[in-house]
C-alpha cells in the first residue's frame, strides 16, 4: 500500500502489473482498512505516508493475527542506520531505497513469496502432525480401553463413528479431484487419506477381474505394535477405506488380506467389485 504523490504508484503500477494484480492506498489509515479486503501477498509500504506513517502501519499489520506473516517491503528515500533499525523494529521483512530498480523490486517480492510459501507449508505439515497426532492418541490408547467395557452391541457403534470422525477430519486435507466419480481414483485418495495419520500405503491394480484395486501398507497408521497389541484398529482401517468408498459413492467393498496387527509384515487390502 503506497502513497500516489511520494512514492509514485503509478511507476510500481507500471513495474509491476505485468505479473501481479495491484491494489493502491494513498494513506496509512486506508492501507490498512485495504489489507483485508484485498489480502495482498506482499506489501509495499512508503515509510512517509499522511496518516500513519509505513512503520506504524507495517507495526499494526505485524501485530495482527491475520496479517503478520504478509511479507512487508519498506519503500524509503531515507537510507540512515536509525531508519533501517526502526523499520527493522516495526517488522519490516525488506527495504527498498528510492528511486526503485525495476529488476530489484521484482527479485525482492519473488525471493519474499517463495519464503510465505515455504512458511505455509510449514504451518500446513505442522496442522497436519497435530491432527495425525490427535487421531492417533484418540484411536490407540482411549478406544481399545473404551471397547473393552462396552457391550458387544455398542462396539459396533463406536468404531463406526470414530471411523467417520477420522475421515471428515481429514477428508479437507486431501487432494480428491482425482477422478472422483471413477474407479481409477479411488484407491489413490484411501492412500492419501490413511497415509495423514502417518501411514505408507500404495494402491495398484488388483490381480483378477473382480478386484479393481489392491491397497498395500508397509508402515502402519497406528503402530506395528500398537496395531497387534489392539488388532480392533486394523478393523478400523478397513473401515475408513469403506467409508470412503460409500462418500464417492463407488459400487465397491473392502476385503482385508494381512495385516501387521495380525502378525503380517504388512497390510494388503482389496477393493472388489459389488456383486448384485
Amino acid at each position: 500500500m503506497v502513497d500516489d504523490e511520494i512514492m509514485n504508484i503509478e511507476l510500481l503500477r507500471a513495474y509491476l502489473e505485468d505479473d501481479y494484480s495491484i491494489a493502491s492506498a494513498t494513506n496509512g489509515k486506508d492501507a490498512l482498512e485495504l489489507v483485508p479486503v484485498e489480502k495482498p501477498d506482499v506489501i509495499l509500504l512508503d515509510v512517509m505516508m499522511p496518516d500513519l506513517n509505513g512503520y506504524e502501519v507495517c507495526e499494526k499489520l505485524k501485530s495482527d493475527p491475520e496479517t503478520r506473516f504478509i511479507p512487508v517491503i519498506m519503500v524509503t528515500a531515507l537510507s540512515g542506520r536509525d531508519d533501517w533499525i526502526s523499520g527493522i523494529e516495526a517488522g519490516a521483512d525488506e527495504f527498498l531505497t528510492k528511486p526503485v530498480n525495476k529488476m530489484e523490486l521484482l527479485t525482492r517480492i519473488a525471493s519474499l513469496l517463495k519464503l510465505k510459501k515455504m512458511h505455509y507449508d510449514l504451518l500446513e505439515e505442522r496442522d497436519k502432525l497435530n491432527l495425525q497426532n490427535k487421531i492417533r492418541s484418540v484411536l490407540t490408547q482411549i478406544i481399545p480401553t473404551l471397547l473393552r467395557t462396552l457391550p458387544a452391541e455398542q462396539k459396533s457403534i463406536v468404531i463406526h463413528q470414530m471411523i467417520d470422525m477420522v475421515v471428515e477430519a481429514i477428508l479437507e486435507n486431501t487432494n480428491s479431484e482425482d477422478n472422483e466419480n471413477r474407479y481409477e481414483g479411488i484407491g489413490n485418495i484411501c492412500c492419501q487419506i490413511i497415509n495423514q495419520l502417518g501411514a505408507n500405503f500404495e494402491s495398484g491394480p488388483g490381480d483378477n477381474d473382480n478386484t479393481v484395486f489392491l491397497i498395500k501398507g508397509n508402515v502402519c497408521p497406528w503402530g506395528k505394535e500398537e496395531a497387534r497389541l489392539n488388532p480392533i484398529l486394523c478393523t478400523v482401517s478397513r473401515g475408513i477405506f469403506s467409508r470412503i468408498l460409500d462418500i464417492y459413492g463407488q459400487d465397491l467393498e473392502v476385503d482385508t488380506l494381512e495385516t501387521m496387527g495380525n502378525g503380517d509384515e504388512q497390510c494388503l487390502f482389496q477393493l472388489n467389485k459389488i456383486e448384485y
